[in-house]
């Protein structure tokens, strides 16, 4: 604001002056210039402004970015890797002129918290890598834990931790000659086990369900499992204890199906009080029945298309190919019904809803059993996915989740967990109270929102239950940043435009180029009347 009073004092001094002499035009015309280029000085600089529909230039370090700048703007030129999903996520669509940097671009994929017992996988996908390179998993002291290399764009490591603590491993990234292209942390929570308490309701025998309870017997979980044989012989598997507080129920459509109104009502009703169910979709058969107890709508598989509809799903570095279930939700299933997992294509394989205090997820996929003998480590992988997902949100235990991949200092950052009320109390280190917020996009997760303001560990509490998240360092994996940003940037082009807002003021709606006429103007009129 200095260089605008600045410049109206000039004028006005030089008005004063010009008056003294009795030169009264003159002196109109130094207040007249003077007032042009403070108003010049004044208005915000840009090609145009955005209540008139005009171009919002940014870069990707912008932070803090108003969204009535961005609602004003007709379109917006980005520069750079463009921004964060959480920069991005409340701000209006508008057309964006954006190229991607040729730079290179990573994104890692691993959990962030696993039981002592499982094998903890790392995967590094290079966008723009070229030639034979290297991942190794280094552990806080620099030992090589697990190395892997290849040509492709994909690769993983893989790490059965021996002990419950809090870990921060490093990622290194190397050329084929042995050159060091990234290296970052990986912190990793390994917790103790708890043993899974699981209920089977099967109605029919079948090579999947067979795969199934051996994978969770050999996992050292307790079974209460009954399988149908036919009109009135049932199998039934006691647990080796009574199941106390059962982690999930396991059935398969064909059993749901069969049921009568009283039995689903019973099931549900447990449900209802926080036990997870989770459904094996590969014999549905009936889908009115489903519509109609769940309100999930179900569209068949078209068999001309069975090859196509394929899901492949990586586990443990290897990937599973799993043929689609009968029937499955269609795109519009429906607010309650949320996508839960896809495969590397992108087609999703796991849908889920909440149903009270617990939720039921339907698992759209069939026939892995005949991976069982190929690749058993990584079919056990992937049922581990799936109970780790469809078990979420049993009231007995809260089970936390991180939807951001990547923490940094002052970056929007959400913290979310299952098995929670909305409205309880959040106490996270360095921020004000919080409270649990229902979100309806995070699959019936409750989740807080706050800005971390250093990095590190930090830890999270609720109650009793306690939970931790590491936030990053600013210069941490630059080139997954900015795999993170692109991405973000091309979900934010895909949306459809929003109407363009009208700027509430006429004097910052105001372009520049007038007053520089005008200023122009009145000193060309100044210094031709000096030369009479």
């Amino acid at each position: 604001m200095l260089l605008p009073i600045a410049a109206a004092g000039t004028g006005g001094l030089s008005a004063v002056l010009y008056l003294r002499r009795r030169r009264w035009l003159d002196a109109a015309l130094a207040v007249v210039a003077g007032g042009a280029l403070a108003a010049m000085l004044a208005l915000p600089a840009g090609t145009a402004p955005a209540g008139a529909g005009g171009t919002l230039a940014l870069t990707d370090d912008v932070r803090e970015l108003d969204a009535t700048t961005v609602a004003e703007a007709a379109r917006i030129e980005l520069r750079g890797h463009g921004l964060f999903d959480a920069e991005w996520r409340d701000l209006p669509a508008r057309p964006v002129a954006w190229q991607a940097p040729r730079g290179e671009a990573l994104w890692l994929d691993f959990p962030r918290t696993v039981a002592r017992g499982r094998s903890f996988a790392l995967t590094v996908t290079r966008a723009n890598g070229a030639g034979p390179w290297r991942v190794q998993l280094l552990a806080e002291n620099g030992a090589v834990l697990d190395q892997a290399s290849g040509s492709g764009g994909q690769l993983t490591v893989q790490w059965l931790p021996p002990l419950a603590e809090r870990l921060v491993l490093r990622a290194r990234l190397q050329d084929g000659v042995g050159k060091t292209l990234h290296e970052g942390p990986v912190p990793l929570l390994v917790t103790e086990p708890q043993p899974l308490q699981v209920v089977g309701r099967f109605g029919a025998a079948s090579f999947d369900t067979r795969v199934l309870n051996g994978l969770l017997t050999d996992s050292g979980a307790m079974l209460d499992w009954q399988t149908v044989l036919g009109a009135v012989v049932t199998r039934t598997e006691t647990a080796r204890a009574p199941l106390t507080s059962p982690n999930a129920a396991v059935i398969d459509a064909a059993w749901f199906e069969r049921q009568g109104s009283a039995a689903r009502t019973a099931l549900l009703a447990q449900v209802a009080q926080g036990m997870p169910l989770i459904v094996l979709g590969g014999n549905a058969a009936a889908p009115a029945a489903w519509q109609g107890a769940l309100g999930l709508p179900l569209a068949p598989q078209s068999v001309t298309t069975e090859k196509e509809d394929t899901r492949h799903v990586t586990a443990g570095g290897t990937v599973l190919a799993l043929a689609p279930a009968s029937y499955n939700p269609p795109r519009d299933a429906g607010m309650a019904w949320q996508v839960a997992a896809r495969d590397n294509d992108g087609k999703p394989w796991l849908w889920q809803r909440p149903w009270q205090q617990g939720r039921i997820a339907w698992v759209g996929v069939a026939d892995w059993h005949r991976h069982a003998i190929a690749a058993p480590r990584a079919l056990a992988g992937w049922w581990q996915q799936v109970v780790d997902r469809g078990a979420q949100g049993s009231v007995q235990s809260l089970a936390w989740l991180q939807p951001d991949p990547l923490p940094l200092p002052g970056l929007r950052t959400e913290l979310c967990a299952h098995g929670v009320k909305p409205g309880a109390a959040v106490t996270v280190p360095g921020q004000a109270p919080l409270a649990w917020q229902a979100r309806t996009d995070r699959a019936g997760a409750a989740c807080v929102a706050f800005w971390p303001r250093q990095p590190g560990w930090l830890t999270a509490r609720s109650g009793t239950a306690t939970g931790a998240m590491y936030v990053y360092a600013a210069g941490d994996w630059p080139a997954w940043q900015a795999g993170l940003r692109q991405a973000a940037t091309q979900r934010y082009i895909a949306r459809p435009p929003a109407p363009i807002a009208k700027a509430d003021s006429g004097a910052a709606a105001l372009p520049r180029w007038p007053f520089a006429v005008l200023l122009a103007a009145s000193l060309l009129a100044l210094w031709w009347r000096e030369r009479r």
